[in-house]
């Protein structure tokens, strides 16, 4: 008997229960659909924190029975609510918005391998049975291809927690006719990816979308011999990286991009925040309804006047009605020297009376007013034991 025997035989044992582990998340999932259906009888809200809580908090005694961590417990749990939360909330929109399509096209940022590519597959992978992607250069090309039947639905990167807003997207939302019709948000974790073998001072040469040189500036800092050039996409400059496959060359991107070009991870984590997330917006041709069952977000732009408090004004509108604003973006208006328009993400449905009632009191005191769009929102905010 070879000393590597017993290794294999643990290992396939580690494989089996692994299956099992997959058939039973998989039975789960199912079992969330069926309470999505009874919800939708009985039009009872998607969520219910209490018991989530209270089914975290018996999870986690039950853990300490079979030696298992409350720490390990909790975040382990806190991504299957989180799945089953967004399963059962797909489920009454689809139900809502039923849609004819056999599939769908999704344009986004880039070649395959984009972070924004990423995004899109993850997004349709939930939404839709059959999807195609299309890759795009420019953030104009999404939306054209959207507007111009080309595409069903365009995927946008609009903030990171680390560089801020994407301000080319916010000035492109003022000018398309297309809804914001969902979100999601996606961890980002750059990494200094490479096809040949080599060493941090080998590199002279990084390559990647200006983004991720901001969000990563702190390490960068660390390499001032490091030439750094601008590409449309990180999976531009992934792409352009493997071509020239020589050891002074990298790109910043994700790991999951890289394997598509067969590039290695030289060094994770690089973003100068440790929690570094985008949020994408979804856009489409067509506004959806949203479930009152479901969290709501809506999203309006709007122009007010100069004069003093002009905009405390319209935002105590919101406080008003007991809307809460989530988030609250200016920008230039072209054409006006210092005025600006601005973005609202306001905690509502357009479909309420309260929405309905302060949307009609903007538009009386302020100079231009539109609703950008009502989608689900998506950001299942995890709970805590107690």
């Amino acid at each position: 008997m070879t000393p590597e025997n017993p290794l294999l035989a643990l290992r396939e044992k580690i494989s089996a229960v692994d299956e099992t582990l997959l058939s039973l998340l998989a039975e789960r999932r199912m079992l969330a659909i069926e309470v999505a259906k009874a919800k939708m009888a009985t039009h009872r809200p998607i969520r219910d924190i209490d018991r989530e809580r209270d089914l975290l908090e018996r999870l986690i005694t039950l853990g300490k029975n079979h030696q298992l961590d409350a720490h390990y417990i909790t975040r382990l749990f806190q991504q299957i609510i989180e799945d089953s939360v967004l399963t059962q909330q797909a489920l009454l929109q689809k139900h809502l918005n039923p849609a004819n399509l056999s599939s769908v096209r999704i344009a986004f940022l880039g070649p395959k391998g984009s972070y924004s590519h990423l995004a899109a597959r993850k997004y349709a992978a939930r939404h839709f049975a059959e999807f195609i992607e299309s890759g795009c250069l420019k953030f104009q090309d999404i939306i054209r291809q959207v507007e111009t039947g080309q595409a069903d639905y365009a995927v946008l990167p609009i903030e990171n927690t680390s560089s801020g807003s994407i301000n080319d997207v916010y000035d492109l939302l003022q000018h398309t006719s297309l809804s914001i019709v969902g979100e999601m948000t996606v961890p980002i974790d750059h990494c200094v990816l490479v096809a040949a073998p080599t060493d941090l001072q080998q590199i002279d040469t990084v390559y990647s979308h200006p983004q991720p040189f901001q969000q990563c500036s702190q390490f960068i800092n660390r390499f001032p011999h490091w030439k750094i050039v601008y590409t449309e996409s990180t999976a531009a400059a992934m792409e352009k990286v493997a071509a020239l496959n020589t050891p002074n060359v990298a790109a910043l991107g994700s790991e999951a991009g890289g394997e598509l070009y067969q590039l290695q991870v030289l060094e994770r984590n690089l973003a100068n925040q440790q929690q570094n997330i985008t949020r994408f917006i979804i856009l489409a041709r067509k506004p959806v309804d949203v479930s009152e069952q479901v969290p709501a977000k809506t999203t309006l732009i709007m122009a007010t006047g100069q004069q003093a408090g002009a905009l405390v004004e319209a935002l105590l509108v919101l406080r008003q009605h007991n809307l809460i604003m989530s988030k609250l973006e200016s920008r230039p208006i072209n054409g006006n020297p210092w005025e600006e328009m601005f973005y609202i993400d306001v905690q509502g449905n357009l479909r309420s009376s309260e929405m309905q009632q302060a949307l009609q009191e903007l538009a009386a005191i302020t100079r231009s007013l539109k609703v950008l769009g009502c989608y689900p929102g998506e950001n299942v905010v995890p709970v805590e034991p107690r």
